[in-house]
């Protein structure tokens, strides 16, 4: 069996790379949900076969892909969907806006769990929508859902727009929540619009389960958004899919492109087949590495910074903390990022209660986390 190097630190820098280009050379960049891991060899040969093939003109997606697809489903969630239900599309947050624009009007009442990942937190305003939160809480077994709050909330809400594993707290909901979640919208009538982008990155054993599969009534209400991008690191590519099992509604949906929303990107295609194809070995060795990165990580926080609180990610490869002990000058993102040359991402970006809080990226080579947390220890001393 090939064994996968995820230590070794490659030289992103000058690359286009978002994540690295936006703060100095000096800065060490640890916000944006971006890996600092190769993509996956297979990925990289089927780009480099495709490119031997001169003409990248526009594309439409091919019954192989669709068929791999279906077949993901079946094989890592039980879930029965068909060819026709997939909708692709350049990426996530172009679905949940082009669900939101089909079927919601102004005024509307939109459901959202804070703390929640920005392009969620705002998404209410491209339309002229109601935001209504209903924020999870931190306890000793994890993140919680306050079901009198929730349930008032759907009580003011025409959709839902949940997010599977949850980005930034990396909460992975159980079969009873879920359930209760799909009772609640078919009660209300709500519109469900679930972000699973993070769904193949779930650690301790635990199980992603598609809140569509639970039943035929809360698979007609949903649009569920999935993507190969986070998991295999290939988000430039701008490739992800909507699943609809409801024709009537895929078809509502799929028409509110609008003009605004193209084709996907002929490369993210031909990487997304691949690896859903071929790097399966690639992705349980990452999960196991993610996984001691986010133990190393939990114990490095508490023996260095006890004031700082961190409840342990269930999934994706983000840290959720809570720096109010602290009592820094400056919000702890702006400290952090002027005093010890890291950058985070601020909790501001994920709501307004989240002042003092950070989210740090934990996929990335070991020895990177150990040099933000030294810089961090800087900052405080200094």
């Amino acid at each position: 069996m090939t064994s996968f190097d995820f230590d070794t630190v490659h030289d992103r820098k000058h690359t286009g790379s978002k994540k690295w280009a936006l703060y100095g050379d000096d800065i060490l960049p640890m916000w944006i949900a971006d890996m600092d891991f190769p993509a996956p060899g297979p990925v990289i040969d089927a780009m480099k076969k495709r490119m031997n093939h001169p003409f990248f003109g526009y594309c439409l997606p091919q019954d192989e892909i669709r068929s791999r697809i279906v077949a993901d489903m079946a094989e890592k969630y039980g879930w029965q969907i068909s060819a026709d239900d997939i909708v692709f599309l350049p990426g996530v947050e172009a679905g949940f806006n082009m669900a939101l624009n089909s079927e919601l009007e102004a005024g509307d009442g939109l459901l959202i769990q804070t703390p929640i990942y920005n392009p969620i937190l705002t998404a209410h305003k491209h339309w002229g929508l109601t935001s209504v939160e209903a924020p999870l809480m931190p306890s000793q077994a994890g993140y919680v859902i306050d079901e009198e709050v929730l349930e008032a909330g759907f009580a003011r809400s025409k959709a839902f727009l949940f997010c599977n594993p949850h980005n930034p707290t990396g909460k992975v909901f159980t079969a009873t929540e879920l359930a209760l979640i799909a009772d609640a919208c078919i009660r209300h009538d709500l519109l469900l619009i679930s972000d699973e982008i993070h769904c193949e990155l779930v650690f301790d054993d635990r199980k992603h389960i598609p809140i569509a599969s639970l039943s035929p009534d809360i698979a007609k209400r949903t649009v569920t958004l999935m993507s190969a991008s986070k998991t295999y690191n290939i988000a430039g590519l701008k490739t992800s899919f909507a699943i609809v099992q409801d024709p009537a509604l895929r078809q509502r949906v799929n028409a509110a492109r609008s003009g605004l929303v193209d084709s996907v990107n002929v490369f993210g295609l031909q990487a997304t087949l691949a690896a859903y194809e071929s790097a399966g070995e690639w992705r349980k060795q990452m999960i196991a590495y993610l996984e001691g990165n986010r133990d190393y990580l939990q114990a490095e926080i508490a023996r260095r910074f006890p004031k700082i609180r961190m409840i342990a990610a269930e999934s994706t490869y983000l840290a959720w903390l809570d720096c109010s002990a602290l009592d820094l000058p400056d919000a702890p993102q702006r400290f952090f990022l002027d005093k010890g040359k890291v950058a985070f991402s601020a909790g501001s970006d994920f709501g307004a209660d989240y002042t003092h809080y950070l989210r740090i990226n934990f996929g990335c080579p070991r020895s990177l986390i150990t040099e933000g947390l030294d810089r961090m220890e800087a900052a405080l001393k200094g």
